[in-house]
C-alpha cells in the first residue's frame, strides 16, 4: 500500500512540474503549439510588427494647373475658387488662352455663265483684321460624374457669379438665368473671357478637341 501511494506521488508531482500543452489548429498543413504555463510579452494573435501606413494615390488629390505668366488676376482669382469646389473635378478644370482659328482658304471666283461668259465674280481679301476670337481667355470646368442631374452645375454657376460680382472693380455679368440646364452644358460671358461648365457627356460630345472651345 506504501509503495502504491509513493508511485501516485511520484505522477502527481511530474504533472505539476510539466506544463499543459495544447496544439493549435492554423490552416490546413501547420500546426502551432503553446505552452499556457509559460508568458510572453506580446500575444500570439498579435502581429509584432506594425502595419504600413496607407497613403492616398497620387490621382485622388491632384496638383493644381501651372497656370500662364501673363494670365490675368481676376481669372487667376477665379480659377482659385472654382479649384475648391466640392462639385467639380479638379483633375479636369482647364484655363488658357483662346486658341486662334487658322484662315481658310480663298474664296474661288465664280465660273462665267453663257456665250459672252458673264458673271465673274471676285470676292475680295476678306475681313483686314485680325483673326481670332471674342474671349481671350476660356475656362472648362467639369463636374463629378451622376451629380450632372443634381444640381452641380447650378451651384457652379452661382459660385463664378458670386466670386466675380464679388471683386473689386466688379466684372460686368449677364442677367442670371434661372432656366434649369438640361443638357450638360452651361456657359458664363464674363467679359474678355468664359466659363463653360460641363458634364462628363457634353465634354466628350462637344470639347473633344482643344480647337472646338
Amino acid at each position: 500500500m506504501q509503495t502504491f501511494r509513493s508511485q501516485a506521488r511520484n505522477v502527481a508531482r511530474s504533472c505539476i512540474a510539466r506544463p499543459y500543452t495544447r496544439t493549435l489548429f492554423v490552416n490546413k498543413h501547420h500546426y502551432t503549439t503553446q505552452s499556457i504555463g509559460t508568458s510572453s510579452q506580446t500575444p500570439w494573435f498579435v502581429d509584432p510588427e506594425p502595419l504600413p501606413v496607407r497613403h492616398a494615390p497620387p490621382h485622388l488629390a491632384p496638383n493644381p494647373q501651372d497656370l500662364p505668366e501673363n494670365i490675368p488676376a481676376h481669372v487667376k482669382q477665379l480659377y482659385v475658387h472654382l479649384h475648391q469646389s466640392p462639385y467639380l473635378d479638379p483633375s479636369s478644370l482647364i484655363v488658357r488662352e483662346h486658341t486662334a482659328m487658322p484662315p481658310g482658304p480663298p474664296l474661288p471666283k465664280t465660273i462665267p455663265k453663257g456665250k459672252r461668259q458673264r458673271g465673274r465674280t471676285y470676292s475680295g481679301e476678306g475681313l483686314t483684321e485680325e483673326p481670332g476670337g471674342i474671349w481671350s481667355w476660356v475656362f472648362l470646368a467639369q463636374v463629378k460624374e451622376g451629380t450632372e442631374n443634381r444640381g452641380s452645375i447650378e451651384s457652379v454657376i452661382r459660385l463664378v457669379r458670386k466670386t466675380l460680382l464679388t471683386m473689386q472693380p466688379p466684372l460686368p455679368l449677364p442677367p442670371n438665368s434661372k432656366r434649369r440646364m438640361h443638357n450638360g452644358w452651361a456657359m458664363i460671358d464674363a467679359g474678355d473671357f468664359a466659363v463653360h461648365i460641363v458634364s462628363r457627356e457634353a465634354r466628350e460630345k462637344y470639347f473633344e478637341r482643344p480647337t472646338d472651345w
